[in-house]
C-alpha cells in the first residue's frame, strides 16, 4: 500500500512541478506571451483560471498524500528495527584506514604545563 501511495505521490509531485512551471508570473497562463497562444481553445484569462485551479487541486493532493504517508510510516523505524539517533557508533567498529576501534586506543595523559624558564631575567622597576 505504501509503495502504491509513494508512486502516486511521485506523479502528483511531477504534475505539480509541471503546472507551476507552465504558469506565467503575470497570470497570462501557459507562459506564451499573449492570449492568442492557445488559439481558439481558451482565452488567456480562462487558461490562467484553469492552471490556478489545477495547482490548488494538485497541492491539496500533495499535502494529503504527504500526511497519509507520514502517518502510515510513523511506527516503523528503518530496516534494522532501531533508530540511528538512539545509539552512538558501535564499539567494535574499526577506525579509519584499518586502525583499531576508538574504544581500544589508550587514553593519553593531558599534556604537562611547561615550566617557567630559569634563564636570566630582565629587571623591572
Amino acid at each position: 500500500m505504501t509503495t502504491v501511495l509513494l508512486i502516486i505521490h511521485l506523479f502528483v509531485t511531477l504534475a505539480l512541478i509541471g503546472v507551476v512551471l507552465i504558469q506565467r508570473s503575470e497570470g497570462g497562463g501557459l507562459g506564451i506571451g499573449s492570449s492568442q497562444g492557445m488559439g481558439s481553445f481558451m482565452s488567456g484569462r480562462g487558461t490562467a483560471n484553469l492552471l490556478t485551479r489545477t495547482t490548488a487541486i494538485l497541492a491539496t493532493l500533495f499535502m494529503a498524500l504527504s500526511l497519509t504517508l507520514a502517518l502510515m510510516n510513523r511506527g516503523t523505524l528503518g530496516a534494522g528495527g532501531h533508530s540511528i539517533l538512539d545509539t552512538g557508533p558501535p564499539a567494535s567498529a574499526p577506525g579509519p584506514a584499518g586502525l583499531p576501534p576508538a574504544s581500544h586506543l589508550p587514553i593519553a595523559p593531558p599534556p604537562a604545563t611547561p615550566a617557567k624558564p630559569t634563564g636570566p631575567s630582565v629587571p623591572t622597576n
